[in-house]
């Protein structure tokens, strides 16, 4: 068993052949960290915006989160701010050419083949409070009892609102354990490095990448950030989307056709989510482009 570390390779958001080599670094090391992805005012916006969600947060009585982490979710009924955080541009191009899945069948005589793009997972923003113990190490994809041979079937991506260092709770990666055969292998801590973020940056990784919620042992920093994560449109949202964002909230928020199929409202193909027999782009609200599936 090897403990060699692994750095992680740091692209700037802005560098021509970022999104290839994002994914490269994926398929690879399974995480990356992408410099300058979200503009300061964007991330000033969202801290206030998750401000009082996290104040109003109650204790994890599961354990997963420890009790010194204050957590805000349902982003996407939150502000348009949030919303626009699960909508950059880097972030959708890499999700889709990582997760989208293509599909064959026969219908009688007929051969089909249709597309299925990734969708919302889960949103949540996370603070890590002075004193803040470590999160157990884990794999996202554990809630969709996934097999070597599913992998990857989501992305996460960690959007620093504060500065995110190793002291104050930066999240932990084991690089390229998304890679590991054996499925007895333990993740040890001391194989982990940290993400450090400055505000704006991302760290993007994929689901079976074994990661956690750093330690906070300063005495007066708080570590928050945003996670958006995206999963292949055909699995069960972790976070139930419609109850979080039910359609009078996206109407509210004039949620573009884009951003309503990104959030899971949209048809899974062949016909995996309908409503009422139809895309419920229609049926729901009552949309119909070039995207709408008729049924």
């Amino acid at each position: 068993m090897s403990t060699t570390t692994v750095n992680i390779v740091r692209i700037p958001a802005t560098k021509e052949n970022a999104e290839d080599e994002i994914l490269e670094c994926l398929r690879r090391d399974g995480v990356a960290i992408v410099t300058g992805m979200y503009a300061m005012s964007h991330i000033e916006q969202v801290q206030n915006d998750l401000a009082p969600h996290f104040e109003s947060d109650v204790v994890d009585k599961s354990g997963f989160f420890p009790s010194t982490t204050q957590r805000a979710t349902g982003l996407f009924a939150i502000s348009r701010a949030c919303v626009d955080l699960a909508m950059h541009p880097l972030l959708l191009a890499v999700a889709n050419r990582l997760l989208t899945s293509t599909y064959s069948f026969c219908q009688g005589t007929q051969k089909k083949t249709v597309q299925s793009k990734p969708i919302i997972s889960s949103t949540v923003g996370f603070r890590v409070n002075p004193g803040g113990q470590q999160q157990e190490l884990h794999r996202d994809d554990n809630d969709f009892h996934t097999r070597p041979c599913d992998w990857p079937m989501m992305i996460g991506c960690v959007i620093a609102l504060t500065r995110t260092h190793k002291n104050n709770g930066a999240t932990i990666v084991i690089p390229r354990s998304h890679l590991w055969e054996d499925e007895d292998r333990v993740p040890l801590v001391e194989e982990a490095v940290p993400a450090e973020l400055e505000p704006g940056d991302a760290t993007i990784f994929v689901g079976n990448l074994y990661h956690a919620g750093g330690s906070n042992i300063t005495l007066d920093e708080r570590r928050e950030t945003a996670g958006i994560f995206m999963a292949k449109g055909f699995y069960r949202q972790a976070e139930n989307e419609y109850l979080m964002v039910p359609p009078e909230r996206c109407k509210e928020l004039q949620l573009t056709p884009a951003e309503l199929r990104v959030l899971g409202y949209g048809l899974s193909q062949p016909a995996c989510g309908f409503v009422k027999y139809k895309d419920p782009m229609e049926s729901v609200f009552g949309i119909i482009d070039d995207e709408t599936v008729p049924m």
